[in-house]
């Protein structure tokens, strides 16, 4: 196991300490008391240890991805947890200060065609992707902010979060790996095909050319988390998440998924088994972000669905998510560890919410 250390200096380190166990307790195991704890995730373990006027803290991981996020984790979370503060932070162990981030790859398109009229797949290409086939399937794609801009590539930063060098910084979106192939260095990624001007991400899936080049940072957004059963709920911006889940399903579960497209131009031949059932939310030519159609079929599902016990997991727009999100707490009851709800995007709003209810 890799290893690093820190000790962060805090005016109120009992109340950060007892912040990040209550948050990162929903995502981990939990072992230890409110002055010395562990929380042990899929990728490694954060510990952290109560002192006066500070908080030790270790995280350990197999690899240095994995190390490198939990370092980048710890960070940022203090930072939310202490927002008056501004505590300097250096790590023994991990990444030295400039080193090129671990989770980091220069990627080149090799290809790009439409899959369905408003859903374009381009093949990127790299190498070491061993490491994005596993905890995660979301990337971010590093962007150049206009045409021919010069961008500059993250490096490790000294207090283990992402630094930049000088240079003009790169626009950033989140998108699903929908396939990938380790052994050929490729993977490919789904691009929605938006209409407007200030899509960036949307704009490049739709221009890209073979040898572009783009950045890539990842994977994130965990595993899903095993059952015997499960209901997915998502648009079009999930669909890539949705179907690679679906078609990577073990055969001894069932699933049940509901998925909303701008018309029945838009369903995509998925390879799956006998125990999933897909159904087609089609908005026959409303505007994506004004129906109600996800959160009806949820509504609908007959009371006995639920004595199955399904985890579910849902990707649309905000108000979507939330309404989702109600019912199940509230109408069902559903615990919520057996669900993962976020909003992939806000009607009226630019680029990504990264709002994981």
């Amino acid at each position: 196991m890799l290893t690093a250390d820190t000790v962060i200096h805090l005016t109120s380190p009992r109340t950060v300490m007892a912040a990040l166990l209550d948050h990162l307790g929903e995502h981990g195991s939990v072992t230890g008391n409110e002055a010395a704890w562990t929380v042990a995730f899929e990728i490694g373990a954060a510990s952290a240890r109560l002192l006066d006027g500070s908080i030790a803290f270790r995280v350990e991981a197999p690899d240095d991805t994995s190390l490198s996020f939990l370092q980048w984790g710890v960070v940022e979370h203090v930072h939310e947890f202490a927002p008056t503060e501004r505590p300097e932070v250096s790590w023994r162990g991990g990444l030295s200060a400039g080193a090129q981030l671990p989770y980091f790859r220069e990627m080149q398109v090799v290809s790009a065609r439409n899959i369905t009229p408003r859903m374009r797949r381009l093949t990127l290409a790299g190498n070491n992707l061993e490491r994005f086939a596993q905890h995660g399937m979301h990337i971010r794609l590093l962007l150049s902010p206009r045409p021919g801009a010069a961008v500059v590539w993250p490096v490790m930063g000294a207090d283990g979060r992402q630094a930049w060098p000088g240079g003009e910084r790169p626009v950033m979106r989140i998108y699903t790996i929908r396939n990938i192939d380790v052994a050929a260095g490729t993977m490919d990624v789904d691009f929605v095909l938006h209409e407007g001007d200030d899509i960036p991400g949307a704009g490049f899936g739709a221009n890209a050319k073979a040898g572009e080049v783009v950045g890539i940072t990842g994977p994130g957004g965990g595993s899903l988390r095993p059952a015997s059963r499960y209901l997915f709920l998502g648009d079009e911006t999930a669909l890539p998440a949705i179907g690679r889940m679906l078609e990577e399903l073990d055969e001894s579960a069932s699933a049940t998924a509901f998925i909303e497209i701008a018309d029945d131009a838009e369903r995509q031949d998925l390879s799956l088994h006998p125990g999933i059932e897909l159904r087609w939310l089609s908005r026959g030519g409303q505007d994506a972000g004004s129906t109600t159609l996800l959160s009806d079929a949820v509504k609908a599902l007959p009371a006995s669905f639920w004595d199955l016990e399904p985890y579910v997991w849902a990707g649309c727009e905000q108000s979507a998510a939330r309404e989702i999100k109600s019912h199940l707490l509230n109408e069902i009851g559903l615990p919520k560890k057996r669900a993962l709800i976020a909003a992939y995007w806000k009607l009226g709003h630019a680029g990504e919410t990264e709002d994981e209810e």
